[in-house]
């Protein structure tokens, strides 16, 4: 155990050598050596205790942040509203940071004039390329005819190398949409869009009715199914989101919020 008390090993046999010697002289005995010993046990001072712990208990690390990818296309705004909505929803949950991408444009300059599309936003262009880094992945898009809009196919064509490698397998994603009318393919977009998710591999996590009521009303148009969010935007794209479509888009990104840190947990 070491020299716990301090003396050392010669000062404890002393009295054993004055008993078996024979003299008549008195016997002297050695004062107990003072020792210098560094591993003597020191008294502790108030507050040594807290001293004592192990630096993993000082400092707490801190849990790492869910890391969210939210792309979108939007031609004439009403998806980048919702895709506002749906990153300012996500951001009230903990331990979660959201990034937001749009994608490219494919139609000409002429075009997008003759429809009478607004500028575009000033949000970065998404990149396949850094898809991986995204531990849940979200994607709003409009309707052509009841199936995802060209551009935001074109963005997912672009991703047959991460196919190759499995990068994304795994990967939990939601999906909202818009449509010009309330029979125009809202669940049929999202729909066949699973497709694009089943061949990556990733989750595809639905809305179901977590919005409760705001789904079931039947006294105003509205958009949004069990399927994903959504909009109407009118034929002429003048109909901005509703107040009960924006609710539907909040519920919808705060649970698909908890849903991505459980699985990734």
């Amino acid at each position: 155990m070491g020299n716990v008390c301090g003396a050392r090993a010669e000062a404890v046999d002393a009295p054993t050598a004055a008993k078996t010697t024979a003299t008549t002289e008195p016997t002297v005995l050695e004062a107990p050596a003072v020792t210098t010993d560094a591993t003597a046990v020191k008294p502790e001072a108030p507050g040594d205790e807290t001293e004592a712990t192990s630096p993993a208990d000082k400092t707490s690390i801190p849990p790492k942040k869910l890391k969210i990818f939210l792309i979108f296309y939007s031609t004439y705004g009403h998806i980048y509203t919702l895709a506002k909505t749906y990153k300012a929803a996500l951001e009230t949950l903990e331990n979660i940071e959201v990034s937001i991408f749009q994608v490219a444009e494919t139609l000409p300059k002429d075009v997008l004039e003759k429809m009478h599309a607004p500028p575009k936003p000033d949000i970065p262009l998404a990149d396949p390329h850094n898809l991986p880094e995204a531990d849940a992945l979200v994607f709003g898009f409009p309707t052509r005819f009841g199936l995802m809009c060209s551009q935001m196919k074109s963005f997912f064509d672009a991703t047959g190398m991460l196919w190759q490698k499995g990068a994304l397998h795994g990967k939990p994603v939601s999906l909202f949409t818009s449509t010009a009318t309330q029979g125009g393919g809202q669940e049929t977009t999202i729909m066949t869009a699973v497709t694009q998710l089943a061949h990556h591999g990733m989750i595809f996590v639905p809305a179901g009715y977590a919005a409760g009521n705001i789904m079931y009303g039947l006294e105003h148009a509205k958009g949004g199914t069990p399927w994903g969010a959504g909009t109407l935007a009118g034929a002429d794209g003048s109909r901005q989101p509703s107040e009960g479509e924006l609710e539907a888009v909040c519920v919808q990104a705060k649970a698909f919020g908890q849903i991505a840190k459980k699985l990734a947990a």
